[in-house]
């Protein structure tokens, strides 16, 4: 889901950017960059994920004028990064989506926070959560983080959309509920269903590749 126009108030954008700056430079702080430029699969993953992103993006339903819906794919991108480099490969998948005319750039701060950043600190808390738990089966990491995650992190986001635009006077509270909040569990199953189905198949084939996956703690 993302804004397609310019839909917030002026003092809602400031506070939004201020957020975005915020967990932006927490998420370059987190990223073991002299890891990134000597691990050539780990690029080749970050920026593979980036593109993919990207792609994936374009395709995208309207519901409300200024509104569109999209597979977010970000938390399978959270779990083979970490949620650092998830947000950065997620901030260049949103370029992408500006240059082809997809979004306008004055959103880019409200989307990014949305679409990128939201999904994937929830991703990270639900995995951290899980890690905390110390589930032995792998099929903990495949539900929890892989299915699970990703439809809270989806109903996390839209929530946070819906917020935005209350108090931006958008929309009226019983319009966003009655056109959009409603149908959340419906958007939470397919990116569920897409994120968790990936997250399994890179557990059987390429699990090197789940950098969060500690895969001595399953038997």
């Amino acid at each position: 889901m993302g804004m397609t126009d310019n839909l917030l108030s002026t003092g809602l954008w400031y506070l939004t950017l201020a957020a975005f700056l915020l967990i932006l430079l927490q998420a370059a702080r987190s990223v073991r960059w002299r890891a990134l430029r000597s691990d050539n699969a780990l690029q080749h993953s970050f920026f593979g994920a980036a593109v993919a992103l990207g792609f994936i993006w374009q395709l995208r339903a309207g519901i409300y004028p200024g509104l569109a819906i999209h597979i977010f794919g970000i938390t399978v991108v959270t779990l083979m990064l970490g949620w650092g480099l998830a947000v950065l490969a997620g901030l260049l998948a949103l370029v992408i989506t500006v240059i082809t005319g997809r979004e306008p750039l004055v959103m880019f701060a409200a989307n990014g926070l949305v679409t990128v950043m939201i999904p994937a600190l929830v991703t990270q808390a639900i995995m951290l959560w899980e890690r905390h738990r110390d589930f032995s089966n792998f099929f903990a990491y495949i539900f929890f983080c892989g299915f699970f995650g990703a439809g809270i992190s989806v109903a996390a986001a839209g929530v946070m959309m819906c917020a935005m635009l209350w108090a931006s006077g958008v929309y009226e509270f019983s319009e966003l509920v009655h056109g959009y909040l409603r149908y959340l569990p419906l958007f939470m199953v397919p990116e569920g269903f897409v994120n968790g189905a990936v997250v399994t198949g890179m557990m059987v084939f390429h699990p090197d590749r789940l950098t969060t996956l500690d895969q001595r703690r399953y038997r």
